[in-house]
């Protein structure tokens, strides 16, 4: 069984943003929504991880993420998205940044 946690990186009045990281190393993002009644996620994970891994991961969010942030839901939605890293855009550099795949954070201004 892997050892997936969940870092967060934002949280607002009607969201949150997560690094997932497994064994010290980022292997994923979540984007949670609430909206009244229904938690909308987007969950993006590296190409290394399994379908097994992958559905972990959704029981996480689902049993420690959502329901510790107290939010009344009648249903979660997360949409998944399996690929690779391809870095970080930031408008106040207007470059992409490469190389944030490996779980190094992303240089200042990125």
């Amino acid at each position: 069984m892997s050892q997936f946690y969940f870092e967060r990186e934002v949280r607002t009045p009607t969201g949150e943003c997560y690094t997932v990281l497994e064994e010290g190393k980022s292997v994923g993002r979540l984007d949670l929504h609430f909206v009244p009644g229904m938690v909308h996620g987007t969950l993006v994970v590296a190409e290394s991880l399994t379908q097994e891994a992958i559905q972990e991961l959704m029981s996480m969010v689902d049993e420690e993420l959502t329901d510790a942030i107290g939010v009344e839901r009648d249903d979660l939605v997360v949409h998944v998205h399996q690929g690779r890293d391809l870095g970080v855009f930031s408008h106040n550099d207007s470059t992409l940044q490469e190389g944030h795949g490996d779980g190094t954070p992303p240089a200042a201004g990125a």
